[in-house]
């Protein structure tokens, strides 16, 4: 992937969580792009609450993966990395 093409798509996987952001922030979290693999996995960082949250699994599926998918369909999946 050309890095200009990485950096819009970075973009644009950011800008699809802003949609999840102020849910996050009610409970003193929020969630940052790592990066992006070859294989489309966006790789994110919780932070705030959400990082020792015993939810933060259901969150990755019905908000943050789901918000992603349905503005960057071409991402195959989302994983924690911490």
């Amino acid at each position: 992937m050309l890095s200009s093409e990485k950096e819009q798509l970075l973009q644009a996987i950011d800008a699809a969580l802003d949609a999840v952001r102020p849910h996050l922030a009610v409970d003193g979290g929020n969630v940052e792009v790592v990066d992006v693999t070859e294989e489309g996995i966006v790789q994110v960082k919780w932070l705030g609450n959400c990082q020792n949250c015993n939810m933060s699994i259901f969150t990755m599926r019905a908000g943050v993966e789901q918000a992603i998918r349905s503005r960057v369909p071409e991402i195959a999946g989302v994983e924690a990395i911490n």
